[in-house]
């Protein structure tokens, strides 16, 4: 892979990380279309450059995400609720990103595989892309004062799960999940950004420690340019995409990213069944 195939990967996967159009599938649908083979460092690289993404949140949002609840904590709690109380939102941070974190590790293999299968990404394209044009009907608008508890925090995490399919996106996923429990799009969006801080992390350290472990350092130390060079591109677009997101969705909903989805998945499904490929260089 060389530095132009690391940009360009670097700057699909900023600009949709965030966005509800599955960064995962538009990267394979990249390596594809830049003929990219699917290598071990490859399939480390679309996972270690989404660091690079996860910085843009907590240096866009940093005055939230650094912050503990200093709110008097309800009339008779004491010891370890009381504790937690005021690590209110790392706590339900925590609680969200439990369901992935063990599904992750228990299906890591499984998932790596259906990395490579692009149909999986066009048709999961199609039909998140189809739910997404009527998501906004089908869950009532939420309201802010509504309380976010521990149950549905755990509600979003298993909604999250759904995005280890290629194609699903996390952000939707997440998304969604906030919305099924009466938040307000923006609220659900914004806790999809900060949930993705620990989840990718997350799966960055595993993907790092696997290849490592695989005796994949000598990989890593002959791609260290294309590694830096991958997280701080797709540091400074996915800042640019989070600003924009957070303004489109709030106001026009998700009916324009469902149309995108279906139309890409559409035309990569045409593709495949007469018989062409996705490689253009």
């Amino acid at each position: 892979m060389d530095i132009l195939q690391t940009i360009v990967i670097a700057i699909v996967e900023g600009l949709t990380e965030f966005l509800p159009v599955s960064s995962t599938g538009h990267m394979i649908i990249a390596q594809n279309l830049l003929g990219v083979e699917s290598t071990d460092f490859v399939k480390a690289f679309t996972f270690i450059i989404q660091f690079g993404a996860i910085l843009s949140v907590v240096v866009l949002y940093w005055k939230r995400f650094f912050r503990l609840n200093h709110t008097p904590a309800p009339q008779g709690t004491s010891g370890v609720k009381r504790f937690l109380h005021k690590f209110d939102f790392y706590w339900k941070l925590f609680i969200a990103f439990i369901p992935a974190a063990v599904l992750g590790l228990l299906f890591s293999d499984a998932i790596d595989a259906m990395l490579e299968r692009v149909e999986v990404v066009a048709v999961m394209l199609v039909v998140g892309g189809v739910f997404m044009l009527y998501c906004d009907k089908i869950f009532s608008k939420g309201s802010e004062d509504t309380p976010f508890t521990e149950k549905r925090a755990f509600m979003v995490g298993l909604f999250q799960c759904i995005s280890m399919i290629p194609g699903v996106s996390r952000s939707m996923a997440t998304i969604v999940g906030g919305m099924s429990q009466r938040m307000t799009r923006k609220d659900a969006a914004e806790f999809s950004f900060f949930l993705a801080v620990p989840t990718m992390l997350g799966a960055t350290v595993y993907k790092v420690y696997k290849l490592l472990k695989e005796g994949g350092t000598e990989i890593i130390m002959d791609n260290l340019t294309p590694l830096v060079v991958g997280n701080v591109v797709a540091f400074i677009v996915a800042m640019l995409a989070i600003k924009f997101f957070i303004n489109f969705v709030t106001k026009y909903g998700f009916k324009a990213f469902g149309w995108y989805r279906i139309i890409v998945g559409a035309i990569i499904l045409i593709l495949l069944f007469t018989g062409h490929t996705l490689e253009i260089v």
